[in-house]
């Protein structure tokens, strides 16, 4: 495990200048056991009562006032574990405990302890509304009180800045009149990522090269318990702990594949989260390429605040693996749903190799007859064209292939990088909007191309029936133009590429 405390190393000084300090960052980044190691360490030096609690139990309250008693019994059992008897607060009498009283409980506990108090509160936005507002106003009550009748320091984690927990309590959390900016706990750094990696050479003697740490960086970016899961993989699923293996780049493109299949990520029940209002729009622009629209950003914010998009421009999902597993939580339904038909791999295949000039022949056939059935009802219909198209290419190449895809909000377009049989083949998903848009798509994809070292491609360009990207909030899926005019085929030379244009 890489040691957490270099990661915030600003953490002790909060403590020293008796703040309260917000950690904030997505799930599983690291946040508890940051917590759990400054409360070691605190502990080991000996100078306060460092307690690190989780008081997610408090949600199981009927009420504010028996949520806080539920908080302060978990401070109680946190303390019997990990501090001296001398230095543990009160058991929580159930009859005695003063009515909504947080914070008595925690005054008494620092009047009794001959040392300060470090307390370090895990999960604090995990609280329904009103037991947060009650709990924060507890804590804001004794905080003239400290170091010695409250704790000196209070530490307070979550998924996202609590100050921006709920808008009514902005102006509440302010109030602390905090000096320290809230500390996000990011991603593993590339060298953090080595020295995880480093740790199973010097336990087990199995290495693992610079290549293979590089590719491990760049499928998680650096995510924590990705990089984990991704490292277990090729150690245990496939190597089955086997020490005396050579772990290969192979191996690594394995686990990805394995991860992919089983859509492992980093937050729980995430395929009914994304139909949510405050997940689904942002997500939809990433996978479309469109430009956020005007008060969208509350709900980017939340998709960066757990983790699943990129903190700066471009705005993309946070690694090349959840860009994968995403667009396939969304149309897993329809990539098990295309008939033989069109779905027979062999229709596909001449002497082994992928035929992408049949598949996409193919696809337009699939498209005329049967996408207005389809696409119709979707929930993410602003993306639907895209998702539907990636299902069915997902479909074809099976276990047998791998597919990366570059999405970004206000890209315009979607990449897509197929691999089969030790060939590569690239293609755009663009929405035609307007004249211009051909022309656009095939300078994209050249510059593509260049990126992705080869000379041949194909631009896919959805016709549209108008140039506005929303109307009522919905895409129009059907278009005015007729099926004659929008399914074609041609042959472009683009700044020295070979472009094959299909037309939806």
């Amino acid at each position: 495990m890489v040691d957490p405390l270099p990661r915030l190393p600003i953490v002790p000084n909060l403590v020293e200048g008796q703040h309260f300090f917000i950690i904030y960052g997505p799930p599983r980044s690291g946040k508890s056991t940051y917590l759990q190691a400054l409360m070691h360490q605190i502990n080991e030096e000996g100078n306060y009562s460092a307690i690190a609690v989780n008081i997610r139990a408090a949600t199981a309250g009927k009420d504010p006032d028996s949520a806080m008693m539920l908080a302060a019994n978990a401070i109680y059992k946190k303390t019997r574990r990990c501090l001296p008897e001398k230095e543990c607060p009160d058991p929580v009498d159930q009859k005695k405990f003063i009515k909504g009283q947080l914070q008595g409980y925690l005054s008494q506990w620092a009047e009794k302890n001959p040392k300060q108090i470090v307390l370090l509160i895990d999960g604090a936005d995990s609280l329904p509304d009103d037991f947060f507002s009650v709990i924060m106003n507890q804590l804001l009550a004794g905080f003239e009180d400290r170091p010695d009748g409250f704790p000196r320091s209070i530490g307070l984690t979550g998924l996202r800045d609590i100050r921006d927990h709920r808008p009514g309590q902005k102006i509440m959390v302010y109030s602390l009149n905090m000096k320290a900016e809230p500390l996000f706990v990011d991603v593993f750094k590339p060298s953090e990522v080595d020295g995880l990696l480093n740790q199973h050479i010097m336990e087990t003697g199995q290495v693992f090269g610079q290549k293979i740490k590089n590719e491990i960086f760049r499928l998680t970016q650096g995510q924590p318990w990705l990089t984990n899961m991704i490292a277990r993989e090729i150690v245990t699923g496939i190597l089955k702990d086997d020490y005396s293996q050579t772990i290969m780049l192979a191996h690594v493109a394995e686990a990805r594949e394995s991860l992919i299949r089983q859509q492992d990520i980093h937050l729980d029940n995430l395929p009914e989260k994304l139909k949510e209002p405050a997940m689904k729009h942002a997500t939809e622009a990433v996978i479309s390429g469109e430009f956020l629209q005007a008060g969208r950003l509350d709900e980017l914010r939340y998709l960066q605040n757990i983790g699943l998009v990129t903190r700066k421009p471009p705005i993309e999902f946070a690694n090349p693996i959840y860009t994968e597993i995403i667009p396939r939580m969304l149309n897993h339904c329809w990539e098990i749903s295309f008939t033989q038909e069109f779905a027979d791999q062999k229709r596909y295949l001449k002497n082994g190799r992928l035929n992408p000039d049949a598949l996409l022949s193919s696809f337009q056939r699939f498209y005329r007859r049967y996408s207005e059935s389809w696409l119709e009802g979707f929930d993410f219909r602003e993306a639907s064209r895209q998702l539907l198209l990636m299902a069915f290419l997902q479909r074809i190449i099976g276990d047998n292939g791998a597919m990366e895809c570059e999405l970004s909000v206000g890209s315009g377009c979607c990449n897509i990088l197929l691999e089969f049989s030790s060939e590569h083949f690239a293609l755009e998903i663009k929405l035609k909007r307007d004249r211009y848009s051909e022309q656009d798509g095939l300078r994209h994809i050249a510059t593509y191309l260049d990126k992705v070292n080869l000379n041949h491609g194909y631009l896919v360009l959805f016709e549209t029936s108008s140039q506005m990207p929303w109307e009522k909030q919905a895409y129009q899926i059907e278009s005015e133009i007729p099926w004659e005019k929008r399914i074609y085929r041609k042959e472009i030379q683009q700044d020295g590429k070979r472009i094959v244009l299909i037309g939806m």
